[in-house]
């Protein structure tokens, strides 16, 4: 009741400094003796730590919630409260505490405040119930023994009450509710008035309040932790981090940014002052015990693990174990249902679960879950103490089937001559190139896996995903994948699969520049099909043989190559192959300088692409025929050309590819002399999309080629700038041959601006270059161009008149 009043026939009692607790008594004659006093105890928070970092916004956040121009703070009756959630041993307590002693601090909530840990994850006895809390509570603010009911409701009557009294006397309190396990365990405790933090290792979505979940740290601020917290302990002479920063990292990395790992290798750390980061990271580095090292007296990281581990349900537990089987970052709602045979509905269900309990977390989009990588390695362990009862192998074979039957089915988008590609499941090709892309990390360590458990059928695999590398432009990973399957085919005498890895192993060869080593293995690939009569195989090998040849400026045997796997090509009747070849051939005639030749080879193998739907194929033969018409002077020709290459690329996504359109396109209209604003538009464009892809090479070209045309329409400083871009890109990609002829054009910029010393060293660098790659041509050109520049540089020295 308010404090106040106990009315009776002629007495009158008052109370104040303080909450009257009890019965109303009314009566003539009234006796009262008062139990003893019970002193509340409001303000028995812990003190929060020092070494708080990282967190800094989601504090900000929680005040701007718990403070009196909060949106809800203004509304009356309105309870303010705030559920931090996050993965064991995140750092929530510490959150919840530091939030707390700032709004004490900022005097909004005079009253104090009262913090129940209620052991939400933990066994009876340990683990509170709402009426055990509320009877600590109700005794915190200083309520008898006697006068607390019995009953749960009454508790949170009598509670609410308390909490209401205190706050219509302008001293609200705050609630801190630790370690609830459900909304239904913190939910009895939430105050009818003031505010409540509530923390769990589950987002509480149930509770109307305010969510936050809590994500580990960055790399910084572990080390920045891990720092203060050996400080703290040892003081200034403490210097280990500082001194040894790349073991600092190390630890910081398989601690994975979650500050319970931190603070227990920080403890043995300062027990042992002498201790070098280097061997604390080698204990910690080996991933089947590293759970075990992390671990300090009471503290460890398993115990906090287990606690989550314990709380599921069979059928959740069983699907935390059985993601680990996955071999990827990340998996999927569909692959989660392969691997355990569920239907997607019900696995979404036991997903959405785990990630409440922050055992797993959202990966990017909605439908993709991963695991912290110390949570993955707890799993990991219960996993192989369950496999048989939970039939991991078999959850293995049948995640493998599924990135092998829908990586072919997507890939079929990627077959001109697939009649029907919605049929294999998915709508449309940006659909499969979608999930092509989201599941490549996946994919590939599939293949890696799959090749250990059943070779073949890693082989398959692999086979599965080739189109799709190249059609992404990812030959690294094309070249480790193939050079894979040729070793596993050798290894168990497939020879067909040794051959049709060898083939793809070239292709990838050539798309990493590789020359030499993809002739190696086309070699070896033409020599496996002929003994097993494959002509058309033979024809595709050829061709791409054809192409690292033209990159070894082999270019006669190049045209051998193209034209022997062209007449293939018409022996089997393949129309969009021997286009394909053609395209080949075209280029090669370009590099010949045979440009009416090229112009006729490209102009017809674009056209024939075009006809059998292979656009992005057609779009690099018109491409071909852009630079060939270039290179014939016939610039105006060239510019719709171009413009045709671009639109079709642009409609394939070729992103890589639509960059050389747009590079050439700059230089046609660059050349007509007459569009130079659109001329510059599209130059933007062709850099902007090498930059976006990753393109240095590209982008050196274009710029390359840029500098060159701004040389020749006379404007210099633009040249040497350009070109002075490209120069540096391809110092940093290591290819010389692009540096000495941009190094050349360089020259070429300098010289015509007059400056002439510098032009000289600029060529006596592309000279030393041309002549250490084996580029004498190039090499007695560029001295030509030096000696002109010497010439020039006599001539003005001599003109200048002498005082």
């Amino acid at each position: 009741m308010a404090a106040g009043d106990s009315v009776g026939q002629g007495t009158r009692n008052e109370v104040s400094g303080g909450v009257m607790i009890g019965p109303l008594v009314m009566g003539r004659d009234v006796t009262v003796e008062l139990p003893a006093q019970v002193p509340p105890a409001l303000n028995g928070l812990r003190p929060g730590t020092s070494q708080f970092v990282g967190r800094e916004v989601v504090l900000r956040e929680l005040l701007d919630v718990l403070g009196p121009d909060s949106v809800d703070g203004a509304r009356p009756g309105v309870v303010l409260v705030s559920a931090v959630a996050g993965l064991p041993g995140v750092g929530k307590t510490e959150v919840a505490l530091q939030a707390a002693h700032r709004a004490l601090a900022r005097g909004w909530f005079p009253g104090g405040a009262l913090m129940v840990d209620m052991h939400g994850y933990e066994a009876e006895p340990k683990r509170l119930d709402p009426d055990r809390a509320l009877g600590g509570l109700l005794r915190a603010l200083g309520v008898p023994d006697q006068y607390i009911p019995p009953e749960t409701q009454e508790r949170e009557r009598l509670y609410r009450a308390v909490l209401a009294e205190y706050a219509e006397q302008g001293r609200p309190i705050l609630v801190v509710i630790d370690n609830a396990s459900s909304g239904d365990q913190a939910a009895p405790l939430l105050p009818g008035s003031g505010a409540a933090i509530v923390t769990s290792r589950h987002t509480l979505a149930g509770l109307d309040a305010r969510l936050f979940d809590l994500d580990t740290l960055p790399d910084s601020d572990a080390a920045e932790l891990l720092t203060l917290l050996l400080h703290r302990r040892r003081g200034d002479a403490e210097r280990r981090v500082a001194e040894e920063p790349h073991q600092a990292r190390r630890l910081v990395d398989f601690c994975a940014g979650l500050p319970l790992a931190v603070e227990i290798i920080a403890a043995p750390l300062a027990a042992h002052p002498a201790k070098p980061l280097a061997v604390m990271a080698d204990e910690l580095a080996a991933e089947h015990t590293r759970l075990a090292e992390l671990r300090y007296e009471q503290k460890a990281v398993r115990a906090a693990f287990d606690l989550s581990y314990r709380n599921l349900d069979e059928e959740q537990a069983r699907l935390f174990r059985l993601l680990t089987v996955n071999p990827g970052p990340e998996v999927s709602t569909e692959a989660a249902a392969a691997l355990a045979e569920l239907e997607e509905r019900q696995v979404r269900r036991l997903l959405e679960a785990l990630a409440r309990a922050h055992l797993i977390e959202p990966a990017g989009g909605y439908g993709r879950w991963r695991m912290h990588d110390l949570v993955r390695l707890y799993a990991t362990g219960l996993a192989e103490e369950s496999a048989d009862e939970d039939e991991r192998f078999k959850a293995l074979a049948r995640l493998l089937e599924y990135y092998l039957t829908t990586s072919w089915n997507a890939s079929a988008h990627l077959i001109p001559a697939e009649p029907d590609p919605a049929a294999h499941g998915f709508d449309d090709q940006d659909l499969a190139l979608k999930w092509l892309d989201t599941e490549l990390p996946n994919l590939m360590a599939a293949c890696r896996t799959c090749i250990e458990r059943a070779p073949s059928t890693g082989i398959l695999m692999i086979r599965s995903l080739g189109r799709f590398l190249a059609w992404r432009g990812h030959f690294k990973a094309w070249t480790e994948l193939a050079a894979l399957a040729v070793r596993t085919a050798r290894s168990i005498g497939d020879r067909t699969a040794e051959s049709k890895a060898l083939s793809a192993l070239t292709s990838a060869l050539v798309g990493v520049q590789r020359y030499e080593e993809a002739i190696a293995s086309a070699q070896r690939a033409v020599a496996l099909c002929r003994e097993a009569g494959n002509g058309h195989e033979v024809a595709m090998i050829l061709g791409n043989m054809a192409v690292a040849l033209l990159g070894l400026q082999r270019y006669e045997e190049a045209i051998d190559a193209s034209r022997n796997a062209g007449a293939l090509l018409r022996e089997t009747g393949d129309q969009h192959g021997e286009a394909v070849v053609l395209g080949i051939l075209g280029r090669i005639l370009l590099k010949l300088e045979q440009f009416d030749e090229a112009i006729t080879a490209s102009r017809d193998a674009a056209l024939v692409l075009r006809e059998t739907r292979d656009l992005r194929s057609a779009g690099l033969a018109l491409i071909d025929l852009g630079m060939a018409l270039n290179n014939a002077r016939r610039f105006k020709e060239a510019i719709p050309v171009y413009q045709d290459a671009v639109a079709i690329l642009a409609d394939t996504d070729d992103r890589a590819r639509q960059g050389m359109a747009l590079a050439g396109l700059w230089f046609a209209l660059l050349r007509t002399g007459q569009r130079d604003a659109e001329a510059a538009a599209v130059g933007r464009k062709a850099v902007t999309i090498y930059r976006e892809t990753g393109d240095r090479q590209g982008e050196g070209d274009a710029l390359n080629a840029l500098g060159a045309a701004l040389n020749q329409l006379a404007r210099i400083e633009e040249a040497i700038n350009v070109t002075g871009a490209a120069i540096a890109i391809f110092r940093e990609t290591g290819d010389q041959l692009s540096e000495a002829v941009a190094l050349n054009n360089l020259g070429l910029a300098l010289a015509g601006a007059g400056q002439f010393s510098e032009a000289i060293n600029t060529y006596l660098d592309a000279a030393e270059i041309f002549l250490e790659v084996g580029e004498p041509h190039a090499t007695i050109s560029t001295v030509i161009n030096l000696r002109t520049a010497l010439a020039e540089l006599l001539r003005s020295t001599t003109d200048t008149p002498t005082a």
